[in-house]
């Protein structure tokens, strides 16, 4: 037997629709945020996720899928959705013709790490992009766009923020902290003195406890921020308290990609074992310039939809039950229902059963595939025209007249 290959996952029924579900969600809140969908190659040049993404990032020094392909072009499977939709901005041209753009995505992801609960190979991520855009209001949107998306799914998190500066006032900071660093060059780990030379700041993010206890005495960007940094800062927060939006300022957290500037957030949730982050963004500024665009601002944020699939799979009746399953329990029935069943097609989520079986066995297939309604003809059903209705949900039961049916479930 073929099996996936480790750390690649088929997502079966249930849990197909249960990611139907989330990206609903995710999409219907984007939009109402003035997000439009945008769809980017899975395969791009390597060149783009190094030159973005950076090399002192994890994803580009150890996880990258890349390979050389038979044009003897260097390429690799996206480990992240914002490099490529940025490369897509550009190309168009949209970089020099002014005007915000926001655009929202989903689809699979790459990264070659060891495989574990919540993180695989492929790995699906719902994001978000807007560019041209320099207002921290924009920035607190996001941050309000992804709040309201986990209140609709019913999942509770909580909400890290900080700022990691500017051009303005990185430099200064970025001294500071080599100083600190170059006095435990001889204790820090490998990667943190690879990460010393290329993007000090991420030190910060070594999930090392040797590193961890060091980095306690570390200078903070947050203590260095330039008076503009500051003033952006403070009115993220003022507009997150405004609406409500609990947070706790970590002075700490950098993210794990080179890019980002000024705003960096995450959301934690305790729904799946220890904490982990289901989403988690901030603001990138320079990342257009990177890649050979015009100067654009931007800002956007990604959702992790395994670790979301996984926290709404582990409650009972995550996914509610849609659709109807009609059925016959003698062979004499069947064709009137497959008719009615291709009818009721036209509007509804339908299942046919071209088997005549009991009732119990109908009862479990329709269970199985989580149907709302169930329809049966038995012998005294085909006889007076009429079909045995129950709702699976409330177990509201009732025969109706065949030619009826349509009205009873517009109801």
């Amino acid at each position: 037997m073929i099996s996936a290959l480790r750390g690649m996952k088929d997502h079966l029924p249930p849990n197909g629709q249960t990611y139907e579900y989330i990206i609903k969600i995710c999409e219907e809140v984007a939009k109402n945020y003035g997000y439009s969908f945008i769809m980017t190659p899975h395969l791009e040049q390597t060149a783009l996720f190094r030159r973005s993404v950076g090399e002192s990032s994890d994803i580009v020094g150890k996880e990258m899928y890349q390979f050389i392909d038979k044009g003897e072009n260097d390429v690799c499977l996206r480990p992240e959705g914002t490099a490529g939709t940025v490369r897509a901005f550009i190309e168009a041209k949209l970089d020099r013709a002014g005007g915000v753009r926001r655009y929202f995505y989903h689809g699979s992801m790459f990264r070659y790490e060891r495989p574990q609960k919540g993180r695989l190979r492929e790995f699906h991520q719902f994001g978000c992009e807007c560019f041209n855009e320099p207002s921290v209001y924009e920035d607190a949107s996001v941050i309000l766009m992804i709040n309201e998306i986990f209140s609709r799914l019913n999942i509770k998190t909580s909400l890290k923020i900080n700022s990691l500066g500017d051009s303005s006032c990185m430099p200064a900071y970025r001294e500071k902290l080599l100083k600190f660093l170059s006095s435990y060059e001889a204790l820090i780990c490998e990667d943190c003195k690879r990460r010393k030379d290329t993007n000090p700041i991420r030190v910060l993010d070594c999930k090392e406890q040797k590193c961890q206890e060091i980095y306690k005495d570390a200078p903070l960007i947050i203590d260095n921020l330039s008076a503009e940094c500051k003033a952006d800062f403070d009115k993220l927060q003022e507009i997150l308290t405004a609406n409500g939006i609990k947070f706790e300022i970590d002075s700490r957290l950098v993210r794990g990609l080179d890019y980002y500037c000024k705003t960096a957030f995450e959301f934690i949730s305790d729904e799946i074992g220890s904490q982990s982050a289901v989403a988690g963004g901030g603001r990138y500024d320079k990342l257009v310039e990177y890649l050979g665009g015009k100067s654009s601002y931007g800002v956007g944020f990604a959702m992790g939809v395994e670790r979301i699939m996984e926290i709404l799979s582990s409650r009972e009746n995550s996914t509610d039950r849609e659709g109807i399953y009609i059925c016959a329990l003698d062979k004499e029935g069947l064709d009137i229902i497959h008719q009615a069943g291709i009818n009721l097609r036209k509007k509804h989520k339908t299942n046919i059963s071209y088997e005549a079986k009991n009732l119990q066995k109908h009862l479990k297939n329709a269970d199985n595939l989580n149907a709302e309604i169930f329809l049966c003809m038995g012998e005294n059903e085909l006889k007076e025209g009429k079909i045995w209705y129950k709702n699976l949900k409330n177990k509201v039961e009732k025969t109706i007249n065949l030619n009826e049916l349509e009205g009873v479930l517009g109801e």
